[in-house]
């Protein structure tokens, strides 16, 4: 069975009603990144950080996934689809996608503050001051922040050289290590871009443009690759 390796962003979640952080109306205008996305925000005000996540925890309750979470989650039955997301919701994984890698840390997860190997899932919304890890550390949002290293980076450069498709879905491809991935892909494996905005590969030709939102960019893409196939 053929591999489509599906690199995917902020836009495919905004259509379920998730707020994004760099649109003009996004999560940025209301705060810093400093203080809600940085291991000093978290040193400074550990409460604030909590609270930003709370709450992003809380609506991710509910949302639910859209179209184009679930025409990938739908191709598994006649492709391999191997997701890689920026997106720290859960929903590809609620859609029924069953292959997820989560570059920038998982919203319903918390870490201890001490060592970020001691991952714990989070019932319901709220993370509290007080909850600690197993070794007494306070727990922290499971995000990666500016600042920090992508320990994903790696595996997931590794699951784009096994691509025989390769798609860019709802991400401006300017927010790195992410935006390079798609360079692993191997030598003439086909490039598909799923985005209403113009977004540019710096690596690579881009096979075709599906410049429309991912609910209906997603199942054009997947026809397109299904006559692929059959042709």
């Amino acid at each position: 069975m053929k591999r489509l390796v599906v690199l995917t962003g902020a836009g495919i979640s905004a259509e379920s009603g998730i707020r994004t952080f760099r649109d003009s109306d996004g999560l940025w205008e209301e705060y810093r990144i400093e203080d809600v996305a940085t291991p000093e925000g978290w040193e400074r005000d550990p409460e604030l950080v909590q609270n930003f996540y709370n709450a992003r925890r809380k609506q991710l309750l509910e949302v639910s996934p859209n179209a184009g979470h679930r025409a990938l989650a739908e191709a598994e039955k006649w492709i391999e689809v191997f997701i890689i997301t920026q997106n720290v919701d859960d929903l590809h994984e609620r859609a029924g996608s069953h292959n997820v890698l989560h570059l920038h840390g998982e919203l319903k997860k918390a870490c201890s503050e001490r060592n970020k190997s001691l991952v714990y899932d989070i019932e319901g919304w709220e993370l509290k001051m007080g909850d600690k890890a197993a070794d007494g550390a306070q727990l922290r949002p499971f995000i990666v922040w500016f600042g920090e290293a992508v320990p994903n980076i790696e595996p997931a450069a590794e699951i784009a050289r096994t691509a025989d498709f390769f798609a860019v879905v709802g991400t401006s491809l300017n927010v790195y290590p992410a935006a390079g991935l798609t360079a692993y892909a191997p030598e003439g494996c086909p490039l598909f871009i799923v985005d209403p905005n113009a977004v540019k590969s710096p690596m690579r030709k881009v096979t075709e443009v599906f410049a429309q939102p991912a609910s209906t960019g997603v199942p054009a893409m997947l026809q397109y690759i299904k006559n692929t196939l059959h042709a």
